[in-house]
């Protein structure tokens, strides 16, 4: 079981000198910044935290404040910090933290502010910041504390309701990196979807953010041994990043992967090798293909055609016949359908298919079978009017 991170006592800043900090940072710093540290000067003297906070807020922001962050936030921001909301503190914190380029500097920076942040009190600000911490031990290299840092977050987190989308960000977040450097392709693609979902793609990431977010999905999705519905991600706007660049041949892997097409997936596969751990779990990838395949034949059945002959998934699946007794089993242990075998006569019944996202074409089809049985119930309906008109 984790236990919070162990930090120091924290030690008390030294006194603000106001005036020479103002004075000093006018001398420092370009004539465009100067407006926010005389507006810093009158915030301060009477007091007025929130406004004072906001007006922080859009200093950090701004352009060129970056060479300056560190010096504003160490001796101004750390005389008040105390009468500040913690959560924007904390969101304060870590903003300047980016600016730090010596990683053990940054972590340093980083757990001080931690120590200094009542854990009971502020549970939002403690839970973001371990998350940023717990980021900057990853890019340190620290998996160890990276994943104990995380589970405490979690521990915190879960319990919390209402919980501001910037907490939930950061979390999320450092889980899905985590995951991505322990190449455990199905928690990344779960927490890397929950991290979208608290962001808005088109403003919290750059474009090659989006363009990398898409691809690792993208190669998460195919390569998790449990992701067998890539619904959720093909309806996510990420995937439009590849659009137009090396890759968006996994956009269209993917969207083949959903539709079963195996003959599309063969015609894409000579791109693999542009994506050496595709092509290394090759065999991986064809077994899945294959059971999409299966997924896919089930479905555009009528529920009371569910009855296939091994032959029938054989030609489906494109496996030899010896094959598909494994393949349906497969899919049974793995709960893509519901069904029993019939070894003897060679036989799958199946019952239940998973349900999933479907296609413009998919779509089209289940139309038509809709289309279809409207027409056998009005045929039902017209063959007991005469029989219900009689009995009346």
């Amino acid at each position: 079981m984790s236990t919070p991170m162990p930090v120091d006592t924290p030690k008390p800043p030294p006194k603000l000198e106001l005036d020479e900090f103002i004075a000093t940072a006018l001398s420092a710093t370009p004539p465009d910044l100067h407006p926010f540290f005389e507006s810093f000067s009158k915030l301060y003297t009477r007091k007025l935290w929130h406004q004072l906070t906001l007006k922080l807020t859009e200093f950090f922001d701004h352009p060129l404040s970056k060479p300056f962050v560190v010096d504003v936030f160490e001796p101004f921001v750390r005389d008040f910090e105390s009468k500040l909301n913690q959560l924007k503190l904390v969101e304060m914190g870590t903003k300047v933290s980016k600016e730090i380029d010596n990683p053990q500097t940054q972590l340093t920076f980083l757990t001080s502010l931690l120590s200094r942040i009542d854990a009971e009190k502020s549970q939002e600000a403690y839970v973001l910041l371990l998350a940023n911490i717990a980021h900057a031990k990853l890019v340190f290299g620290d998996l160890e504390g990276t994943k104990t840092d995380m589970d405490t977050a979690w521990k915190t987190l879960d319990q919390l309701e209402g919980v501001d989308n910037t907490v939930n960000a950061s979390y999320y977040r450092v889980a899905a990196d985590y995951y991505k450097a322990k190449a455990e392709y199905a928690p990344y693609y779960k927490h890397s979807l929950l991290y979208l979902a608290c962001v808005d793609v088109t403003i919290d990431l750059t474009s090659d953010e989006r363009l990398l977010r898409a691809h690792d999905l993208g190669i998460s999705a195919f390569l998790g041994d449990t992701i067998y519905n890539f619904g959720e991600l093909l309806m996510h706007p990420i995937l439009d990043a590849l659009d137009n660049t090396q890759h968006d041949w996994i956009k269209k892997l993917l969207f083949t992967f959903n539709e079963g097409n195996i003959g599309k997936f063969e015609a894409l596969a000579p791109l693999f090798p542009q994506e050496p751990i595709l092509e290394e779990n090759y065999p991986f990838l064809r077994q899945k293909i294959c059971l999409m395949a299966l997924i896919e034949s089930v479905f555009k059945r009528n529920a009371n055609d569910r009855t296939m002959s091994f032959q029938t998934i054989a030609e489906e699946t494109r496996l030899p016949i010896d094959e598909v007794e494994h393949l349906i089993m497969k899919a049974l242990s793995l709960k893509l359908i519901r069904g029993s075998l019939d070894q003897v006569d060679q036989k799958a019944q199946i019952t239940w298919v998973q349900p999933r996202v479907l296609s413009r074409t998919q779509i089209g089809d289940l139309a038509s079978r809709l289309g279809v049985w409207i027409e056998k119930l009005g045929t039902v309906e017209q063959r007991m009017v005469p029989e219900i008109s009689a009995a009346a």
